[in-house]
């Protein structure tokens, strides 16, 4: 039987049946292509890669922050067979270094910004897609060669073949690199599709890193949709808003510190804009009370990079009855929920194990694939429980709960009655070593408000051993790129208060 799946890149197959849409917009310069356009570029470009050793299998890692390129390089990599290996810029060039090696980088791509950290990771083929700047000292990145595409041919792909290595944020210990087939992206796409809804004129921006799931998802999705890409190279509270409406936006990817941060600039969302994708971590009661009193079309998310983004979305109308649950799975993946290896009844909190043609085929290492899978699916480390009509919740991370005195306190239920208290604007909760209960519960916060008033406020609605031992206040939480607290940065921090 043959694969429903297209065979060739997503945008050879849309250039021979929109040719003249809309596919990508800069909205920090306004340059926009046509789908014609932007495939008469991904030619060019692939070439030029191809010219430089990129073809069927080759592994290239692209050091770039969110940008149009970085749109035209995800198809060009994808014309040609190659694996694309998104490596996060932010992070020191010796965890970049350290990843490139572990995915086996073959071809390094920077762009100007990034040529120097580039240089450093010392891949054997390294080019910039921009003309290299002298006077930074990264003059011996060489300029990515123009090659003539006059008779190119786009390479044909099975569905199951190898097409991202991607790495998680690693929040606590060493990022996992997870494999992605081409299958999982698409089967992603129309998962997310049937769930949120297509129109013609759609167009999404993006603004997250796309060296992230959350960011390179909607790469994918627009060019099987058809629909437009709009690409904000950094967000900015005030000018994503102003794009937003400007750009007459119809859907946006945010973590919640970002939609934090528009709705405190006054923020109001626009008639056309119908869905505000929010993942990437867990959305707070108050946050998501805010936005639905703003009248922010807000779609809670719960997703992993394992399984190419999506596994459970609510709709906004769903949202804002239920606040708080990530909604229903998406078509085609099933949730299991387990608990003391066993299913867990509906409200009973469990792990999540997921299984559907969106879940990675394994990681990189062949004992942490073995470790995180069984005959049920991918275990995800995630807990969390259904209530009645099938709608999840997400309770926090299984590797998250504290034992402290042979009591286990769920961090997350510590942090959302934290949270209660009017004078804080957040809290993130972890568990610090401690010779005299195992550990013991901290608390980072945020917000007016001092330490003993914390105390206090757990102390009445907490169980005694629940409470936190040490508690600091804070600016704001640390994150990752992709909005997710840093818990490795928050234990830095409260260690440094006992």
């Amino acid at each position: 039987m043959t694969d429903r799946w297209p065979r060739y890149d997503l945008l050879t197959h849309r250039a021979r049946t929109t040719p003249d849409r809309t596919a990508l917009i800069d909205a920090d310069t306004g340059r926009e292509w046509t789908v014609r356009e932007l495939d008469s570029g991904i030619d060019e470009l692939a070439a030029g890669l191809e010219s430089i050793g990129v073809s069927l299998g080759t592994r290239v890692g692209l050091v770039l922050p969110t940008r149009p390129v970085f749109v035209r390089l995800v198809h060009a990599v994808a014309r040609l067979g190659g694996v694309l290996v998104p490596l996060n810029v932010e992070k020191p060039t010796d965890a970049l270094a350290a990843q490139a090696e572990r995915a086996a980088v073959d071809v390094l791509i920077c762009g100007a910004e990034t040529a120097e950290a580039a240089r450093e990771l010392d891949v054997g083929t390294t080019v910039s897609v921009d003309r290299p700047d002298d006077t930074a000292g990264t003059a011996e990145v060489r300029q990515l060669p123009d090659a003539d595409p006059e008779g190119f041919v786009p390479i044909s792909r099975d569905p199951d073949a190898l097409a991202v290595i991607m790495f998680t944020s690693g929040t606590t210990g060493e990022p996992k690199g997870v494999r992605l087939t081409r299958r999982n992206l698409l089967a992603s796409a129309e998962a997310s599709a049937y769930r949120l809804g297509v129109a013609p004129d759609d167009r999404w921006l993006c603004c997250l890193p796309m060296y992230h799931m959350g960011g390179l998802a909607p790469i994918v999705r627009t060019a099987l949709y058809g629909t437009t890409l709009v690409v904000q190279r950094e967000f900015d509270a005030e000018v994503t808003g102003a794009v937003i409406d400007e750009r007459t936006i119809t859907g946006v990817s945010l973590v919640p510190t970002m939609l934090d941060r528009m709705l405190d600039a006054g923020w109001e969302p626009p008639a056309a804009l119908d869905t505000v994708l929010l993942g990437g971590a867990p959305a707070s009661e108050s946050l998501l009370d805010r936005a639905i009193d703003r009248d922010v079309p807000v779609s809670p998310t719960y997703g992993t990079t394992e399984t190419a983004s999506q596994i459970a979305t609510a709709r906004p109308e769903q949202a804002a009855v239920h606040p708080g649950s990530v909604g229903q799975p998406l078509v085609n993946t099933t949730v299991r929920i387990l608990a003391d290896d066993r299913p867990a009844e509906s409200g009973e909190v469990g792990e999540l194990v997921v299984s559907g043609p969106t879940v990675t085929p394994g990681y990189l290492e062949e004992d942490r694939t073995a470790e995180a899978f069984d005959e049920a699916g991918l275990h995800t480390g995630d807990l969390g429980y259904r209530d009645a009509d099938g709608r999840l919740w997400i309770e926090g991370r299984r590797g998250d709960r504290i034992v402290s005195g042979g009591e286990n306190v769920d961090p997350e239920t510590v942090a959302a009655a934290i949270r209660k208290h009017p004078d804080v604007e957040d809290a993130a909760v972890v568990g610090l070593s401690d010779p005299e209960w195992g550990e013991r519960v901290a608390a980072l916060v945020v917000g007016g408000v001092e330490p003993e008033t914390v105390e206090a406020h757990c102390r009445d609605r907490l169980a005694v051993f629940e409470v936190p031992k040490t508690i600091a206040v804070a600016a704001e939480l640390p994150r990752t790129a992709s909005g997710t607290v840093d818990r490795d940065a928050v234990e830095e921090i409260l260690s440094s208060e006992q």
